[in-house]
């Protein structure tokens, strides 16, 4: 069976590529985004475990970069943890977006130091 001109076309004619982000980058940068936000020790594996409904032994997984969390996981590490969201949006190329979140971050530890300030007032 041969393909008619008004099939699409399999190959771009602009030549344009995606770049390629394999599995394998995207479990170790999340693995690096987990162990910065939560640390390397059993007992972030348990709070990211709980954090997600879990297996240990899966997130255990993800800590060491062997496997990556499924797209629900990551959509739940992403709501918890803004490094894990800026390192998913550095791989999907939006750095505005990386920007935006670190804004807000650094406006959550402005909170934070306003309060500590106005307590060591009392």
């Amino acid at each position: 069976m041969s393909f008619t001109k008004k099939d699409r076309k399999i190959q771009s004619e602009s030549g344009k590529t995606f770049p390629a982000i394999t599995p394998e980058s995207l479990t170790h940068v999340i693995a690096a985004a987990l162990r910065a936000e939560f640390g390397a020790t059993p007992s972030s594996v348990k709070t990211v475990a709980r954090l997600t409904h879990s297996n240990e032994r899966a997130v255990r997984n993800w800590f060491d970069g062997k496997n990556g969390p499924s797209a629900d996981n990551l959509v739940i590490l992403m709501r918890h943890s803004n490094i894990v969201l800026k390192a998913v949006l550095e791989l999907a190329d939006r750095p505005d977006l990386v920007l935006a979140v670190g804004i807000l971050g650094l406006r959550e530890q402005l909170v934070d130091v306003v309060a500590a300030i106005d307590k060591a007032r009392e």
